[in-house]
């Protein structure tokens, strides 16, 4: 057992004395932590209180059987997998199919060596091992693909994703969905003339300002380079705009120091979207509010333009 790892918790449910003993002298290491119930009811409680990583059980017991304690752990839901070992005497191989399919991992028939019992909780460990490197690959595979590195702000399948389902809410409910796209003028002049470094500055900056004006039922994300998307439900044209207006202005009034140098940088936005008509397919809403970005560039950039909207 290394430093900072915890115990790993087992149940042992057996009725015979000897066999309990037998297992604790087995797992004496300190990396056990061992829990016993004498009776099939003891065991059941014990499990709901520790919620162990292994179980080993015996067959018969005076009350609840080996087999009857298989179904009801499986019939839990867990956060984690419970590895069950199942203490035998006999060995039938029909039987043993029995247990197996209640629910039981492995199997052991009594009489038992100490070695062959750690072998077989070796095996255990090995597949909890195996688990938990699966769920952290698992959890980074999640996480990666929909958020953006350096702003923690989900990227473009973040937000397509979360949009695609507000969009069918948007026109079942006849609620209004507007898409404002963002880009940060000349930010290109800004890493040419301080380092890549100042122009992280600048994107984390107008992120955090994205966040501090996004609610719940909102989402902003930056979709590439200095590309950002911002998605408004439940709010009027004039509501949305606004919302955009305020962001430009706290944009362009931050000042960035760089090597003693006082800079600000502005952005310019396009804004599209719907209200209380059938829902568009949100890379039309994309490719609506780019255009409306392409106009505010051409415009002069530090604008908000908005295209023309669907009915209402």
């Amino acid at each position: 057992m290394q430093a900072g790892e915890e115990p790993i918790r087992v149940l042992v449910a057996d009725d015979s004395a000897i066999s309990r003993k037998l297992v604790e002298h087995a797992l004496s290491e300190k990396r056990y932590s061992l829990v016993f119930a004498k009776t099939g009811r003891e065991a059941v409680d014990l499990f709901a209180e520790h919620q162990p990583a292994l179980v080993i059980v015996d067959w018969v017991m005076p009350d609840l059987s080996g087999i009857e304690i298989c179904k009801h752990i499986r019939s839990k839901k867990q956060t984690n997998y419970t590895y069950i070992i199942l203490l035998t005497g006999m060995s039938d191989t029909e039987k043993m199919g029995e247990g197996l399919a209640a629910g039981a991992d492995d199997y052991l028939t009594k009489p038992f060596q100490p070695k062959e019992l750690i072998s077989r909780v070796g095996v255990c460990l090995r597949i909890m091992n195996l688990q938990r490197q699966i769920e952290i690959k698992n959890a980074l595979l999640k996480e990666l693909p929909i958020t953006d590195p350096l702003t923690n702000l989900p990227n473009r399948r973040g937000i397509e994703e979360w949009a695609v389902r507000q969009l069918s809410g948007a026109a079942r409910y006849k609620f209004s969905f507007w898409v404002a796209m963002a880009d940060l003028d000349h930010l290109k002049a800004i890493n040419d003339a301080y380092g890549q470094d100042a122009g992280d500055t600048v994107l984390k900056a107008f992120s955090q300002i994205l966040k501090t004006k996004s609610r719940r039922n909102d989402i902003c994300g930056r979709i590439g380079g200095e590309e950002f998307l911002f998605v408004i439900t439940h709010a009027t044209e004039e509501d949305a705009l606004r919302v955009i207006e305020c962001i430009r202005a706290e944009f362009e009034a931050t000042i960035f120091n760089f090597n003693g140098n006082r800079q600000t940088v502005t952005a310019s936005f396009g804004l599209t979207g719907f209200a209380g008509t059938p829902a568009p397919d949100f890379n039309q809403l994309m490719a609506q509010a780019d255009l409306a970005l392409h106009s505010a560039k051409h415009l002069g950039r530090n604008r908000v333009e908005v295209v023309e909207t669907q009915p209402k």
